[in-house]
């Protein structure tokens, strides 16, 4: 298939450019969208495509939805074995903590990782990526965290090279080795962070394997101090920073975020108002991660609060074993619409341009518009609201990538 062409009989057109405010998505009606070499040169009315277009190949979304192709800009995609009797735990009244100190939760899931083959690890993750396709997932950051230890870790970000070079998708790599102290009795905590800034780190930026540098600040797992150290090493490297904060209490993580010049905050559910104006001041973007509220119980990040404080929110699914076990992007799109009560465009600007500008790409992709990549889906929904209030699975009609169709839903289903 040329990766030029024409995308025609658009019924809804969602730009999702960045002006105005985060629900300002530029929508058009009876639109069409050209491209040439991969990259868009005509967005707009059909009756204003150029005639020299007009003699490309083209493509009918038969009146559908289009909207700028999904991103997933946190998830833990590689890890081995899953976590279900968690699940049942919770609902009979353990805590996450509880979970974690009776030997479950990150650790379980650390050991069944260390068992996987790097062979089992990219079976696992070739898998999520072709089901992200079908979503109109058109980029995904992976993050560590399942290694805990020098090797572990890099034999995840060599598998997340490696999915990144066959896949379609897009795929950002984040080092997120300060997920928890893997064994204390072993090695405590100093040690272990001494062994992330003096070894770990400087690998990862020599074979150029990650381009962030993760960390999550939480009782049982680290501290404020902590971060300053294993962030400001990453930065000493190139990799840029982005913290977990605030998922089970306020521990100060908007400010913490803000200190440090974080790209991303994420989970955020107990930030105070303090925490996102100084969010907002810095451009941190805060990710919303809707599934971990609901698989945790906790009360949901105040999405809403964010935004009237001037903050950019994304949304993303945290997609992990233990947490938050789903995929599905737009499910977690439609959660933040009920639970952090943001408006269906609030959320799509979230899952694609903002998304974007939170794993650093928003000059490639996250809108549909004259310079960026053809990345976009088609959706079998009468427009952004009524997809987010009347949600239901397989609405995605074709996810293409650069100019090229990636996922047509009737070759699957004739197939």
């Amino acid at each position: 298939m040329s990766d030029s062409g024409v995308l025609s009989d658009i019924g809804f057109l969602a730009q999702c450019r960045d002006e105005g405010a985060q629900s300002d998505i530029q929508p058009l009606r009876d639109a069409a969208i050209g491209w040439s070499n991969g990259r868009i040169d005509f967005v707009g009315p059909e009756t204003d495509l150029p005639f020299e277009l007009r003699e490309r190949a083209t493509h009918s979304a038969s009146g559908r939805t289009v909207i700028p192709g999904l991103v997933d800009c946190h998830t833990h995609l590689g890890f081995g074995g899953w976590r279900a009797d968690e699940f049942r735990m919770r609902i009979e009244g353990k805590s996450y903590l509880d979970i974690a100190a009776s030997g479950g939760g990150i650790r379980k899931t650390m050991a069944q990782t260390r068992a996987a083959s790097e062979e089992d690890l990219l079976r696992h993750c070739r898998t999520y990526l072709e089901r992200y396709l079908r979503l109109g997932v058109t980029a995904i950051e992976c993050k560590t965290g399942y290694g805990l230890s020098f090797e572990e870790e890099l034999k995840l970000l060599r598998v997340y090279r490696e999915i990144g070079l066959e896949s379609a998708l897009d795929v950002v790599s984040t080092l997120l080795a300060a997920h928890v102290v893997p064994d204390s009795e072993e090695c405590n905590k100093n040690c272990y962070i001494q062994m992330i800034c003096d070894e770990l780190i400087p690998a990862v930026a020599a074979e150029k394997l990650a381009e962030f540098n993760d960390i999550f600040v939480e009782e049982g797992a680290f501290s404020a101090d902590d971060a300053r150290r294993v962030l400001g090493a990453g930065q000493a490297h190139g990799l840029r920073a982005k913290l977990h904060v605030d998922q089970l209490g306020d521990g100060g993580g908007g400010a913490l975020a803000s200190e440090l010049k974080a790209v991303s905050a994420d989970h955020l559910e107990y930030t105070s108002a303090g925490g996102m104006k100084a969010m907002a001041e810095a451009g941190v973007i805060a990710v919303c991660l809707p599934f971990a509220s609901l698989y945790l119980n906790q009360p949901p990040m105040n999405a809403r609060s964010f935004i009237e404080a001037g903050a950019s929110v994304a949304v993303a699914t945290d997609f992990n074993p233990g947490s938050a076990p789903s995929f599905d992007l737009p499910l977690a799109m439609m959660l933040a619409c009920t639970m952090s009560r943001m408006t269906p465009a609030e959320a799509l600007k979230g899952a694609t341009l903002l998304a974007a500008r939170a794993i650093e790409r928003d000059s490639q992709y996250g809108s549909i518009e004259v310079g960026k990549r053809a990345n976009f889906a088609e959706l079998s929904v009468d427009d952004v609201d009524h997809w987010m209030y009347h949600f239901r699975p397989n609405t995605c009609a074709a996810t293409w990538i650069d100019g090229r169709q990636v996922f047509d839903q009737n070759q699957r289903q004739n197939s």
